[in-house]
Formats: C-alpha cells, structure tokens, sequence
C-alpha cells in the first residue's frame, strides 16, 4: 500500500479563532488553538497505517509541539490561506515519496485514531479498482470539508472553505477521480463559531479519553463562551 503521510496547516494562533472574539478573549483564543493542535497531533501519532506528519506553520509554539510529536515542519512565513498551507504540506509528502495524502485541519481536537486508521484501511480496499481515489470528510453540518484523503497526492489541488464540499466533489470528479463522501463524528467537531464550541464540549462528556488538552482548557472557561 502507498506511503501515506498526513498534512496539518496551522496558522498563528494569535490569528486564530477570530469568530469566537464574542465570548472568548484573545489569549484564551490562542491558547485554545495551541490545545487543540496539541491532541490533533497526539491522536495522529497513533493513527494505524499512517506512516509520517508533516506540520506546515509560522507559529513558533505549533512547531515547537509538532517537533515534540515528531513530526516534521514545513515554514509557512506568508501564511497565504489554509488551501495554499495544505499545497506546501502536499509538496513536502511528494518529495518525502507518499503515495497518499491525509489533510487535516488543527481544530478537531477529538480525533479518534481507530475511527481514523479505519478511514485508510477502507480507502485502501478501493486501490485494486480505482488509483486515483479522494475522499472527502465532512463538517457537522454536510456543507465544508474537515479533511481530504487524496490519491495519489497530486489528484487536485484543495480548494477549503464555505462550500467546499461540493467544489472539492467536482474538483475530484474533474480529474478523474474515484470519490467518496465519508461522515467521521470525530472529525465533524472543528471549532469555528461559538456553536461549534459548544457542540465539541457536549461531544467530549461522552468522549472521557478524548481532547486532554482541549478539555481541560474548557473546564477553565465560562460554559456561555461556548
């Protein structure tokens, strides 16, 4: 089977979370950014089948915890968008030789290895009939993209934000590729809006082993910031 490699863009985390200004507070911000990449990459280190991580950042602290991790670190100084950041990501897996691409956002910090590992190993199952394969991983609410398995790396190129669902589907079709839409609960729970604070708190009371970082960084914070 293919080498496969995953791809984590994280921008600044002074940058970060700017749609819950409202009822989290700049520092509070950042430090949940930093938790947050902090369980994505300790899950992902124990993901089966993934063979590397590759952290594409201009954050010095989101370095510093993927070097921690092992993983290896991709400079991002512009920090152009979370598209161009997974392209650099994309382009460091090439060079290091995967055949597979697992692109993940830092802000699904209840990612679940098995539920993970079992995503390649089914992808996996689809090689004896299709080489150019994406699958898509859909946010909670069916319409963004939480993560892409692209095969080989270079199927197309990620086009993230509001709608990409469906453009990354078309984009998919467009080059040839064998496409699935795949619904992961670990996944689902990326933290842009308060809503989706409060929906990854109710998450983790049923996920006791799930997110250390992250749930003890909410326990710190008023319930009404989430």
């Amino acid at each position: 089977m293919p080498s496969t490699i995953a791809v984590l863009p994280v921008k600044s985390f002074g940058r970060a979370k700017q749609r819950l200004a409202a009822g989290v507070g700049a520092p509070e911000r950042a430090t949940l950014a930093a938790a947050m990449v902090g369980d994505v990459l300790a899950a992902l280190g124990d993901v089966r089948g993934l063979d590397g991580v590759i952290v594409v950042t201009g954050e010095p602290r989101a370095a510093a915890l993927a070097r921690a991790e092992g993983a290896t670190v991709v400079d991002d100084p512009a920090e152009a968008g979370h598209s161009e950041a997974a392209l650099l990501g994309v382009a460091a897996a090439t060079v290091r030789g995967a055949g597979r691409v697992l692109l993940v956002p830092g802000d699904c910090p209840a990612l679940a290895p098995a539920e993970v590992g079992d995503l390649l190993a089914r992808d996996d199952a689809r090689a004896a009939t299709a080489a150019r394969r994406v699958v898509i991983v859909s946010d909670r609410h069916g319409a963004g993209t939480n993560a892409l398995l692209l095969t080989p790396p270079s199927t197309m190129a990620p086009s993230f934000g509001p709608g990409s669902l469906a453009r990354h589907a078309a984009l998919a079709r467009a080059a040839g590729a064998d496409v699935r839409i795949a619904a992961l609960r670990s996944l689902e729970l990326d933290v842009d809006t308060p809503g989706d604070l409060a929906a990854l708190r109710a998450a983790l009371a049923d996920l006791p082993a799930a997110a250390p970082r992250t749930r003890a960084l909410l326990a710190q914070l008023a319930p009404a910031a989430a």
